[in-house]
């Protein structure tokens, strides 16, 4: 294998695909980055055996191959070399060399046989979407995806199509966040669990300009960005019944401005216990009042002007899990209905459906 390509054209596809190459690894193989070069052009792989990425981009091919190499090593040396600087990667024996000017590198390679690469996934349905379209969905419920979670099936996200809907939800057993997009024509009937590293790398990859294809397969998930194909398979479990766990309307309802609302939130839980994180609303006609305190005896206490319809309420909450609804509502008010002291709260933007926000109340 032998191939010439400018340094940019080069960081490009690396700087792409190495958000998946681990650092500790357990097979060596998964550490290093697989090269295809041919018809003048160099294809980039990257796996950990959950999320696959590659990267495609134009270069000079003098001689056809395939190698593996280490992904950090390559992108480092890319880096070091100057703006403008040409690079030469040639093959030769069990090592690969890498020349810029007057510097040369000699790596470690690996056979390209022995890379575990995703082949086809036997995608069931494809679908078209504009970029913006799965990022508004991905941003609006990635931060309620569970971390680490023994009901391994919440740590990732639903995807969910169906009619014309694209639904995307994530849930951590203490609240939950949906957001769905109307899309052209009909859709089958699906759902898939993207994992968390999944979704966080394709938060990462996407521009939100231009359209990307989605192919769902029974044991992956695929998707054509410009230049990089993504790849990472299925969380395979039930996703909970979400519907059960979204409250129906209440009368119960507080309408505030979103900025006041999320400003008073973060100055009251300056107080509140630093493990916990729990912050007491006491909802009424007058406002709702926030307060807070900790260990170390100290109070906050807030008071803001809303419009609210209901009986009075005392309830609890974590007020990280608010102030992250609060950040994914869009407009500049903002909905909290709940029935009663106990239950969970629904938060949405008002007069809006295609995103809900549900926060479970903690006991202070």
């Amino acid at each position: 294998m032998k191939l010439n390509a400018a340094r940019d054209v080069l960081l490009k596809p690396l700087q792409a695909v190495i958000g998946v190459v681990e650092r500790r690894q357990t097979m060596p193989i998964l550490s290093n980055v697989l090269l295809v070069a041919k018809d003048n052009e160099l294809s980039v792989t990257a796996t950990d055996l959950e999320v696959e990425l590659v990267a495609h981009t134009e270069v000079t091919v003098e001689t056809a191959g395939e190698i593996t190499v280490s992904g950090r090593k390559l992108l480092d040396i890319c880096r070091a070399l100057p703006e403008g600087s040409d690079i030469d990667i040639s093959v030769s024996g069990e090592k690969a060399v890498v020349r810029s000017g007057r510097s040369k590198f000699s790596l470690a390679t690996l056979p390209a046989a022995e890379f575990p690469a995703i082949e086809d996934i036997k995608a069931g349905q494809m679908i078209e979407v504009d970029q913006a379209v799965l990022g508004r969905l991905i941003d609006k419920t990635h931060f309620s995806m569970a971390q680490q979670d023994v009901r391994y099936y919440l740590n990732g996200m639903l995807l969910e199509t169906g009619g014309k809907y694209l639904r995307a939800v994530a849930t951590d057993g203490h609240r939950l966040a949906l957001c769905e997009a109307e899309l052209g024509g009909a859709l089958d009937e699906q759902q898939v669990i993207v994992p968390r590293k999944g979704v966080l790398e394709l938060q990462r990859l996407m521009s939100g300009e231009g359209t990307l294809n989605i192919e769902l397969g029974p044991n992956h998930v695929r998707i054509q960005l410009e230049g990089i194909r993504f790849t990472s398979k299925l969380i395979d479990g039930r996703f909970p019944e979400y519907d059960r766990v979204i409250p129906k309307e209440s009368s119960n309802e507080l309408t505030a401005d979103r900025i006041a609302f999320k400003g008073a939130l973060q100055r009251t839980a300056i107080l509140s216990n630093e493990k916990y994180r729990g912050i007491r609303l006491i909802i009424r006609d007058s406002g709702v009042v926030m307060q807070a305190h900790n260990p170390e005896q100290e109070e906050a206490e807030e008071e803001l002007e809303v419009e609210y319809t209901g009986e009075d309420i005392e309830i609890g909450f974590n007020v990280n899990y608010l102030l992250d609804a609060l950040g994914a509502v869009d407009g500049d008010a903002v909905t909290l209905s709940v029935l009663d002291g106990n239950s969970s709260c629904l938060i949405r933007e008002p007069g809006k459906d295609d995103s809900k926000f549900v926060v479970m109340p903690m006991r202070l």
